[in-house]
């Protein structure tokens, strides 16, 4: 019985586990087979194998043990308490050790000056090594004692420990299925990509993973078996893009007609940026390809993404067919609306709007010269995706904000024809590149990185609450210049009623500076009805007031170029991207504009990084990079998209380099041989196959 056989024994049969185990096992930790056991990978290791020099510590998940002295000991004060901190020294260089605990034993206990073996984690921060509460033992002390190897540690729950399964027992069972398999693995890669790369065996990497022979054969397993993981993952994105352009043929629109032409060179407000050429070129080569498009197009915040996507729809209808374009709130349909609706006054186009309170009348009249063709381009939210919406003939559908609508939503449109219509996805949300690699790496990625001449970049300073007055101040002289000003509140689900009482003392402060008749102010916030929030906005956008004080209900869409200041109060509370997003409601007019981030005096370290990086760049990718940093893609893309990153041993934020190597090797691979035909593929081909029945990507990989 081969090797890759036997791994699909179930776990009861292996010597040492038995029912009971068996069951808990399954259970808690999701291991039926042998194969899932050897993919329960380590999640740190004790090295007491060596002794390390301060010069050779390495950046990886090992705990090490190093022979040095303490040679000083100090208290530093900190937000929360205090924390001790120690020098500690080899002939090689020096450290920091620290405790958050348990100070005074330490600081009585410690001995300068002499020779200790300290074992722990190290921290890589800020160019140097630091560890936390490391264990300690007299050098005297530690020779009399009796020492072990590099120890794994495996993930576990409350349950097995209870039930004695300890990761002791697990190590034996790991060793127990080495002897069983002889620990002979195929291997999954091409030679061509391991010669590249230099990567170790994958057997080689199994076993170095679960007992390392030394801590750079352990760097090298690791690599291995992320890079393997993320290369198969970026395979099936491609493989399915390709697919998708094969099998799902799409309208080809041949012509660049009347319409297209008459706006381009008629009617355009302004010149294109090089930008918007680039991206508008490749959606016409996607258009006439033959294939479905499916493009994700990226731009920031007034990066002109509109004139994109109405240039685009007037290729469809050059071509005879209709476009339409969902957002996900009224208040956005409505904008993009009124803005095609005033693009277009020169063309004779029909334009129509269809949300949740169209009245009863008009949407009997739009279905019904949906049907018959007399509508070019329909706007509208969800209401679109409603069985009665009929086309006559859909050739392409836009969707902006993508991450609001799920899959099951767009595939609803694509059913509104025999054929499927084109697809193009905008957000203003910067999606960073590793995460658009593993999330979107289905669709084509079109982005839009330069702001349109004119605008000026938006300058954005930090200040504290004890400068509110020379805020205000400057407030006031901007209002004198005839400028609008939005000051936000951040809303904190958990106490609509703190937030409220918030906002109104804010309020209250905001209307003893700038008193009536001199000033008129706006107030928005969510417990108000519709109606009156409306009401107030539209007062704010026709210049009738000032100051429009709000919760983050501006947070979506709304266009008022004479705005030019932006004050976020706590801006400490917010998120980056919805900081960077809120900036991006002024900066919209001609005038040079202002984003003011006003927090108190206490900071976390998170909050710090937050309004540095708001101050440092506008940059909408950069503050994603940083964000996903801070957050991890689970929260960056909302729980409902972060089943697609259940890794078992990569991590797309610290293995960015590795992911960007895989999606580049997986391109190569079907470049040259598309269909893993070749012989030199024959073990790729095998286990993409298992992968497509297996959808995890370890059951196979053996």
């Amino acid at each position: 019985m081969n090797a890759h056989n036997l791994l699909q024994t179930p776990i009861d049969y292996l010597k040492g586990v038995g029912p009971n185990r068996a069951d808990l096992l399954r259970k808690e930790l999701g291991i039926h087979t042998y194969q899932d056991l050897i993919h329960l990978f380590p999640n740190r290791y004790l090295d007491k194998t060596r002794y390390y020099k301060l010069k050779d510590l390495q950046q990886n998940s090992a705990e090490v043990q190093i022979i040095g002295k303490i040679v000083h000991l100090k208290t530093v004060e900190q937000k929360r308490g205090k924390r001790l901190v120690a020098d500690f020294i080899d002939e090689t260089g020096k450290m920091e050790l620290v405790w958050f605990r348990g100070q005074k034993w330490v600081r009585e206990s410690i001995r300068l000056n002499t020779p200790y073996v300290i074992f722990g984690k190290v921290n890589w921060f800020n160019g140097s090594f630091s560890m936390p509460h490391p264990e300690m033992e007299l050098l005297e002390e530690h020779e009399k004692s009796l020492r072990t190897a590099m120890q794994p540690i495996y993930p576990s729950t409350d349950k097995l420990s209870k039930a004695g399964i300890t990761n002791r027992v697990i190590n034996k069972l790991m060793q127990q299925l080495f002897i069983e398999t002889g620990g002979k693995f195929y291997d999954t890669l091409s030679e061509e990509i391991k010669a590249e790369l230099k990567l170790i065996s994958r057997a080689k990497a199994l076993f170095n993973i679960h007992f390392p022979e030394s801590a750079e054969l352990l760097s090298r397993a690791q690599f291995r078996l992320k890079f393997e993981e993320l290369y198969y993952i970026q395979l099936q994105l491609l493989v399915k893009n390709m697919l998708q352009k094969k099998r799902i043929k799409g309208f080809i629109f041949e012509q660049i007609g009347n319409n297209f032409s008459e706006f381009y060179k008629e009617h355009l407000p302004f010149n294109l940026t090089g930008a918007q050429k680039r991206v508008i070129k490749e959606i016409r080569s996607d258009l006439g390809s033959g294939a479905q498009m499916n493009r994700l197009l990226q731009g920031d915040v007034g990066s002109g993404k509109t004139i994109v996507a109405l240039m685009s729809m007037l290729i469809a209808l050059d071509n005879g067919f209709q476009a339409c374009l969902m957002a996900p709130t009224e208040i956005l349909s409505v904008q993009h609306y009124q803005g095609l609706v005033e693009l277009c006054k020169e063309l004779e186009l029909s334009i129509f709007i269809l949300t949740g309170s169209t009245k009863t009348s008009k949407r009997r009249e739009i279905h019904e010269k949906l049907e018959n063709g007399e509508i070019d381009i329909l706007i509208g939210t969800h209401a679109l995706l409603e069985d009665k919406v009929k086309f006559k003939n859909l050739g392409l559908a836009i969707i902006d904000e993508q991450h609001r609508f799920g899959v099951a939503q767009r595939a609803k449109l694509w059913k509104k024809n025999v054929l499927p219509p084109h697809i193009l996805v905008m957000t203003a949300t910067p999606i960073p590149r590793t995460l658009a690699m593993s999330l979107y790496g289905d669709l084509d990625v079109s982005v839009i990185d330069e702001l349109p001449p004119g605008r000026q970049e938006i300058k954005t300073v930090h200040r504290y609450d004890s400068n509110r007055l020379k805020v205000f101040k400057f407030l006031r002289d901007e209002i004198a210049k005839g400028r609008q000003v939005y000051i936000v509140y951040p809303l904190i689900q958990e106490s609509a009623t703190m937030d409220y009482k918030d906002l109104m003392d804010g309020y209250e402060s905001v209307v003893r500076e700038f008193p009536m008749p001199d000033f008129q102010i706006s107030i928005v916030h969510g417990q108000m009805k519709p109606a009156d929030k409306d009401y107030e906005m539209e007062r704010f956008v026709k210049g009738e007031t000032q100051i429009m004080v709000a919760t983050t209900v501006i947070e979506v869409g709304v266009n008022v170029p004479n705005a030019s200041v932006m004050i976020i109060e706590s801006a400490e509370r917010f998120g980056l991207s919805q900081l960077h997003q809120l900036r991006g409601r002024v900066g919209r007019g001609a005038e040079q504009s202002y984003c003011i981030l006003m927090t108190g005096h206490k900071l976390s370290e998170d909050a710090k990084t937050r309004l540095q990086t708001m101050v440092g760049t506008s940059d909408g990718f950069e503050i994603a990079e940083v964000d996903l940093k801070l957050r991890g893609p689970g929260d960056l893309m909302g729980t409902q998209q972060s089943g697609v990153l259940n890794l078992k041993i990569a991590d797309i934020v610290k293995d960015s380099q590795i992911l960007q190597s895989a999606r580049y090797y997986a391109k190569q691979t079907l470049t040259k041989d598309p269909e893993l035909k070749a012989p030199e593929n024959k073990m790729i081909n095998f286990t993409f196959l298992q992968l497509r029945t297996n959808k995890n990507i370890w059951n196979y990989i053996s």
